[in-house]
């Protein structure tokens, strides 16, 4: 489980530690930076996927994701005394991303690539990765250390470099992750691929969840919904399906639903409610009837997944629905740590009467995202290793 997650210099963060527990919600109003908080997340999964300078580069390249404000924000600047100015830079600006869990931690910094007659000359490069033992960095815990393009590893006592030529936009979990060589390497780029995000599951008329689906065993829907249907026969099969039709109950009373096969090997779904004298097809559910049903196929999956984020699942569901879908979070929070961003008071409410739930309430400061009542004390220790 991931117990704490830092981000320094992206966005609306300037710099931001917050501890995690197994159930959290990130809420606050509109601006103060949970899409940034949703965001950075994303980058940082993507470092063991392959993508995190290509996305940067999506974003609009550091020029764009970089904190915009001063370099510190005083005391005086916070309480009006002085006017909010910048002054010269005191550090190489970089931005960074990190999380720890109890055994591991992993950070990483990008930064500007040094003047050249390259066409590439704007792409973020990557300056620093380290793994360490423990939950936060110290240089006698740290276990991998990439810096520039040398990377080396710790072997008892000393250290044996690995790597000396790693392309300035390859992550280390792209170069080193054999086991037998580096097994803390494999260890967390397996650990970060086993996040899996949910923020666009398709309702439309056109969207695929609602037309017949290839058949196939389904043990993690995909991010858009397109295995609905085999996604929910997988669950049936290998899954819990006592906990299938009970959250289906759950929100919909006298409701079930089962999964017609096609014999051209294609699945469809058939929602049955009571009263009806035939079951509802996919074409003919509500948005928000299907949005519930993906949500409970993600939640369920048979092969759960080390942190599971949802983002706004509240989307297109009436408001009797949020009480039954904080009962299935929480329920699942119990096996898989879940990160949910919502704006629903009323799904914030029901989830936050889970005594495991860690609610995170965004505010801004003079443009800066905060988690409201959190106190330097209150913050788990980190140091980034290109500031220790």
């Amino acid at each position: 489980m991931i117990t704490s997650l830092a981000i320094n210099n992206y966005r609306s963060i300037l710099n931001l530690i917050i501890p995690l527990g197994p159930l959290n919600v990130i809420t606050g109003p509109n601006g103060t930076g949970k899409s940034n908080l949703y965001k950075a997340l994303r980058l940082l999964s993507d470092t063991a996927q392959g993508g995190v300078v290509n996305s940067l580069a999506r974003e609009g390249g550091l020029s764009s994701t970089y904190w915009a404000g001063p370099e510190k924000i005083s005391n005086r600047m916070k309480k009006g005394v002085v006017p909010v100015q910048g002054s010269p830079l005191q550090a190489v600006k970089r931005l960074r991303l990190g999380f720890a869990t109890q055994d591991y931690g992993y950070s990483i910094s990008l930064g500007l690539p040094t003047p050249s007659r390259s066409k590439f000359s704007l792409d973020p490069e990557i300056k620093r990765e380290v793994i360490w033992a423990g939950g936060f960095y110290r240089p006698a815990s740290s276990l991998v250390d990439r810096n520039g393009s040398a990377v080396k590893l710790r072997k008892g006592r000393r250290w044996e470099v690995v790597a000396q030529h790693l392309n300035s936009f390859d992550s280390l979990f792209d170069q080193i992750a054999d086991p037998g060589v580096a097994p803390e390497v494999f260890h967390m780029r397996e650990l970060i691929r086993r996040w899996r995000f949910y923020d666009h599951f398709r309702t439309d008329a056109d969207a695929p969840a609602r037309k017949p689906q290839l058949g196939t065993r389904t043990p993690v829907l995909h991010h858009d919904g397109r295995d609905l249907a085999a996604a929910l026969q997988t669950i049936r099969e290998i899954g819990d399906p006592d906990v299938l039709d009970h959250a289906i109950a759950d929100a919909f009373p006298g409701a079930r639903v089962s999964v017609m096969p096609h014999e051209d090997g294609r699945f469809s779904i058939e929602f049955f409610q009571h009263g009806l004298l035939r079951p509802l097809t996919g074409a003919e559910l509500s948005d928000g009837t299907l949005r519930y049903l993906l949500l409970i196929a993600a939640l369920l999956t048979p092969r759960p997944p080390s942190l599971m984020v949802l983002n706004e699942p509240e989307t297109s569901l009436h408001p009797d629905l949020l009480p039954a879908l904080a009962r299935l979070i929480i329920r699942i929070s119990k096996v898989t740590q879940v990160w949910v961003v919502s704006h629903s008071n009323r799904l914030i409410a029901a989830l936050n009467r889970d005594p495991g739930c860690h609610a995170i309430e965004l505010e801004k400061v003079l443009g800066q995202s905060e988690v409201k009542g959190l106190s330097m004390l209150d913050e788990p220790p980190w140091y980034w290793p290109d500031k220790a």
